[in-house]
């Protein structure tokens, strides 16, 4: 079942935007990925990104690069992050899960055998960060089928009339790429990002959440109040690259989704805010 529609119209209820949370699956194993997802879901996640470890990962930096690395070297395949996926998916139904990776291992594998897989896991959609819109075909008519959600990419180099196309007939959300470059936490967001989300918005007929760079609180603050989603990363995988204690590092990316879930609320605290407000 499809959960991102359910996910936004929740958060839109509560006043705020849903936090988006990317997990590299086997990094630092996939245990270790299975613990943070639970404990990410736990502190606020609505959405999890389940990220594919690739050789080259283009559009990421040093934090999902290592990851990346390191989850290769332990033999964790594209089957290995779909059993996962349907484990997690069990265990929080009411999170929306999409499988992030990059489209050479999604091919290799079989695309309409991946879709099927992922749909009866549970997971709600796709996104495919190297797929250029021209090449989306191989994989749009599977998604169709089987009820899963494409999720198209838009970056600040994207002139308005692609981004219109892009945008047409999107299902799940967009994902609007905020900076120029590769992920990783920036020290600020570009000052042009609130009129390029207002342009977004106004074209997409679904939600529009904003990834690359939101690292913190007051990050997310700031998308939260123009977006309908934040999406962070490198920022909760960091401390397991810092420290060889994974129950440190793990308690260390909660507090990180914590302080994000808290710059995601544009009103009074919800439930999850108010439990962890004294972390």
């Amino acid at each position: 079942m499809n959960n991102l529609s359910t996910v936004f119209e929740r958060c839109r209820r509560e006043n705020r935007a849903a936090l988006v949370i990317f997990v590299s699956c086997g990094f630092p194993s996939l245990a270790d990925s299975e613990a943070l997802i639970d404990a990410a879901v736990a502190a606020g996640a609505d959405i999890v990104e389940l990220g594919m470890p690739f050789s080259d990962p283009i559009a990421d930096g040093r934090v999902i690069q290592l990851a990346s690395q390191v989850a290769l070297r332990q033999g964790v395949t594209l089957s290995k992050v779909l059993d996962l996926a349907r484990n997690a998916a069990h265990r929080h139904p009411d999170t929306a899960f999409v499988l992030f990776g990059y489209f050479n291992v999604m091919l290799n594998f079989g695309v309409a055998r991946l879709c099927d897989e992922l749909a009866a896991s549970g997971v709600s959609g796709i996104l495919a960060v190297d797929l250029p819109f021209e090449e989306r075909g191989e994989l749009l008519g599977d998604c169709h089928r089987t009820g899963l959600s494409l999720i198209p990419l838009v970056s600040p180099e994207t002139p308005p009339e692609r981004a219109r196309a892009i945008v047409a007939d999107a299902t799940g959300f967009v994902y609007c790429v905020s900076v120029r470059g590769v992920t990783g936490r920036r020290r600020g967001l570009p000052p042009d990002l609130g009129e390029r989300l207002a342009g977004l918005r106004s074209i997409s007929p679904v939600p529009v959440a904003v990834g690359f760079g939101i690292g913190d609180r007051a990050a997310a603050q700031s998308v939260a109040a123009v977006a309908d989603g934040v999406v962070a990363g490198s920022a909760v995988l960091a401390p397991f690259l810092d420290q060889d204690d994974n129950a440190a590092a793990q308690e260390r990316a909660v507090g990180v989704i914590r302080e994000l879930r808290r710059g995601c609320r544009r009103g009074p605290a919800d439930e999850h805010g108010a439990a962890g407000s004294g972390s």
